[in-house]
């Protein structure tokens, strides 16, 4: 070959989307509340969209099928986009060579935190009421912003003291003054202020283990000279081992006795700052509806308070008179017009779409709304977009982030897509029903004799599902159940 630079010319085909079939993936994947904030910008930022009254609704209803496209010029038809949705949504959105970078910026709304009073608020209230002069107050400042969101103290005595004595080096320095003039912290007075932030509510805070905190919380209850005391602060291991057998013998007392102490031991509270925590209230509302009326399962969409779109009547007249515009003001028109009718479509086409997911769940796991989740079959995304005749990945943006309120409870729609295991009958169970089986065995088992993970394989298999007992233990573990010997009671 002979090195250098040539040209050539080639022939392929390649698939560019436009930012308008991006704003329809994007208007899929939202929730309802999403989407009321974006029809309500939309509303405002393009004059052509208005708001059905409700009393209007009936008229819009005998007059939706009339063509809308009346008011756009040849010249706009030949530009137009004619948008094949059943193509689009059959291809899932697939792109070959489409760039992000033409979507068109969102405006996205951050919600409003609102002020509250979290640990650390709480424990500068307690210490602005002690006596300490303004070198332990600083101290005790140090001591409160090293304790995590836990009520535990994040980092050791030695390194609070040696920041802070820093800190003071630091200030030394830069005021040309001798260190001497400001003398540092020592161990004993970390050491001193720790006993005082502990000291403090809720009990258990400023611990540096669970074993301190347990420990601190059954002295501020008076219990110093107690069973449960003696066993967090001598044998800790193996009270968490619940060798009970061990305990009884090294402290001269029963076994069941050894177990009601650490009944009392699990009544304390292991990370006492949570109950200081302001977690962020996110109120589900259900995008889908199933009601059973007739013995038959209906599909409502919840859209209710989803703003109504139609094409302003106002703008369309003033949209036909055409010798008026030319320029940027006629391709203002255009676009705004072609905008609107895009996104009525595309609204209209995401009601369909939810719908027809939706109806197939619901015909697929009618066993579960009859009967229970162990009834629940299991589900894939590939198997809703075969029987639908749509792209796995519409499937799969028309199921997140969506809830469904039915006669079982408020859902997510991802609930009802799980993996299955064989049983003897050939048929497939879902993997969420056996963990709902193995849950339910746990809770009725004899607490004196509970069920090893090869004695819930037998019982599952007894039943007809084919299961490992590597399955059963990964499933125990996945729902937070204790091994049979962690679970026996005297």
């Amino acid at each position: 070959m002979k090195p250098g630079m040539s040209q050539s010319t080639q022939l392929r085909q390649e698939l560019k989307i436009n930012p308008r079939l991006y704003q329809a993936m994007d208007l899929l994947y939202m929730p309802l509340l999403d989407l009321q904030q974006h029809l309500k910008q939309e509303l405002l930022n393009n004059p052509f969209l208005d708001l059905v009254e409700a009393e209007e609704e009936d008229e819009e209803e005998q007059t939706e099928s009339e063509p809308e496209a009346q008011a756009e010029s040849p010249e706009e038809k030949e530009r137009g986009e004619e948008i094949d949705w059943e193509e689009i949504l059959l291809d899932g959105f697939d792109t070959a060579g489409g760039r992000r970078e033409e979507h068109e910026e969102k405006e996205y709304y951050e919600p409003v935190t609102v002020a509250t009073r979290d640990l650390s608020d709480h424990l500068r209230d307690q210490v602005s009421l002690l006596e300490l002069d303004p070198r332990q107050m600083l101290l005790a400042d140090e001591f409160l912003g090293n304790i995590n969101d836990d009520g535990y103290l994040a980092s050791p005595v030695e390194e609070i003291v040696a920041s802070l004595n820093e800190m003071i080096a630091n200030a030394a320095e830069a005021q040309d003054r001798d260190l001497g003039e400001l003398p540092t912290y020592t161990m004993e007075e970390g050491e001193e202020m720790l006993r005082t932030v502990q000291e403090l509510d809720p009990p258990g805070v400023g611990a540096r283990d669970l074993r301190e905190c347990l420990l601190l919380q059954l002295k501020e209850a008076g219990l110093t000279q107690s069973v449960p005391y003696r066993l967090v602060r001598d044998c800790f291991e193996e009270l968490i081992a619940h060798r009970w057998s061990e305990i009884s013998k090294r402290f001269g007392i029963s076994a069941s006795d050894v177990q009601k102490a650490a009944d009392e031991i699990a009544k304390l509270d292991p990370k006492p700052g949570l109950r200081f925590r302001s977690g962020d209230e996110n109120y589900i509302i259900p995008d889908l509806i199933v009601d059973k009326i007739d013995q038959q399962y209906h599909v409502f969409l919840n859209d209710a308070n989803l703003p109504r779109l139609r094409l302003s009547k106002a703008y369309q007249e003033i949209a036909r008179d055409k010798k008026k515009f030319e320029g940027e003001n006629k391709e203002f028109i255009s676009n705004k017009l072609n905008s609107a009718n895009w996104m009525i479509q595309a609204i209209e086409q995401r009601r369909q779409t939810m719908l027809k997911v939706m109806n197939y769940i619901v015909d697929r796991q009618r066993e579960f709304f009859e009967k229970g989740v162990q009834y629940l079959k299991p589900l894939t995304l590939r198997e809703v977009a075969e029987v639908i005749n749509m792209h796995e990945s519409t499937v799969s943006r028309v199921t997140n982030e969506k809830f469904v309120q039915t006669p079982r409870g408020v859902l997510p729609l991802k609930f009802f897509f799980s993996s299955g295991l064989a049983t003897s009958e050939g048929e497939d169970v879902s993997a969420r029903g056996i963990k709902a089986q193995l849950e339910k065995l746990v809770q009725e088992e004899d607490p004196k004799r509970p069920l090893t993970d090869q004695a819930i394989v037998n019982i599952l298999r007894e039943s007809g599902v084919q299961i490992a007992r590597r399955t059963v233990a990964k499933y125990r573990d996945q729902l937070g159940v204790l091994s049979a010997r962690m679970r026996k009671r005297i």
